[in-house]
């Protein structure tokens, strides 16, 4: 297993978050994006000697970091497991948890992700072009940029970065592959989007929402959330909680879509006097970083806490979605 890191990570919302998910100082509690753990470190301080947290991470990198060196976590109330979120009750499961009173997700890209050149996540950065969260499996932005053909690429930009410019990129992508340039580095996508893309907008470099999409693709990152959001709500016990953190409208639209979809009450015009259906969810609200975290902490600045907590009514039959490639 390799070292961690040297880089750097500091918590968004953290006690925002912890003292949100805490409802029984020994309960059983997930941290299902474990990162540098931040949280999950907060939690263990707050915990009974009764509690229990199991983290999860599918970055191995984020694994070493718990396990050895400075910042392992040697308390024998925690476990992880090098995992998606969206596995974690089969993890549980095999852990004997059947059950939890809270899970926390802190979703997107951590510090030591971005900041480390030879990830591939940032265009601030020269480096492989690489962008997956585990580096064990699965295809790399530049294998995907490989053997995807306009349309799918396009498709991608499109509909994970917002890309206006989306046909136009993808466009130039091809051609540079097809004239016999494999993209194989961060700074020849940068330089190729930012020939694509004419108008600029103010204070963004021209390759963020690329980026930002083949990234998202490569780590299936929203049928994570999805999947992972449904796992949470199978595990929580009556009372329990989930607090998710996001940091971009598609993330956000998803958290708050899938909390509103447990929590309000849809009026039925063809049977208006019929008994409220029973809800799986109460939505307890959202909050976001305040002035004083976004000055110390401007990645910050677009972080959006949702809390739920687990009510006693059963569970909604969940419908299995296949993972989508562009």
């Amino acid at each position: 297993m390799s070292a961690p890191t040297p880089f750097s990570h500091t918590t968004v919302l953290l006690h925002e978050t912890v003292d949100a998910v805490l409802n029984d100082p020994d309960g059983v509690y997930v941290d299902g994006t474990f990162g540098r753990g931040g949280h999950s470190r907060l939690l263990l301080q707050k915990l009974g000697p009764g509690g229990r947290l199991v983290a999860i991470d599918r970055d191995p990198e984020a694994i070493a970091a718990a396990s050895s060196g400075e910042t392992r976590v040697s308390d024998p109330r925690f476990s992880i497991c090098h995992s998606g979120f969206a596995d974690m009750r089969a993890q549980l499961s095999a852990l004997g948890v059947e059950q939890v009173q809270g899970v926390m997700l802190d979703l997107g890209v951590s510090s030591p992700q971005i900041d480390n050149p030879e990830r591939g996540f940032s265009f601030r950065f020269s480096g492989p072009l690489d962008m997956r969260m585990d580096t064990t499996r699965g295809e790399s932005a530049a294998d995907f940029l490989a053997r995807a053909d306009e349309r799918q690429i396009a498709e991608v930009i499109r509909n994970y970065g917002e890309e206006r410019f989306a046909a136009q990129i993808a466009k130039a992508l091809v051609a540079r592959r097809e004239s016999g340039g494999a993209i194989r580095s961060t700074d020849e996508l940068s330089e190729i989007v930012a020939r694509a893309v004419k108008t600029r907008e103010p204070g963004q470099n021209p390759a963020t929402r690329t980026f930002q999409a083949l990234r998202i693709h490569v780590n299936a990152e929203l049928e994570e959330l999805e999947q992972g959001l449904n796992a949470a709500l199978a595990l929580l016990a009556p009372g329990g909680r989930m607090a998710v953190i996001s940091f971009h409208s598609l993330e956000d639209r998803i958290v708050k879509n899938f909390i509103a979809g447990h929590s309000k009450q849809e009026l039925d015009r063809r049977a208006m006097f019929a008994e409220p259906k029973p809800l799986a969810l109460k939505a307890l609200g959202r909050i976001k970083p305040s002035e004083a975290e976004v000055d110390a902490n401007p990645r910050a600045r677009s972080a959006v806490l949702r809390v739920a907590e687990r009510t006693a009514a059963p569970l909604p039959p969940v419908h299995e979605k296949r993972r989508r490639r562009g």
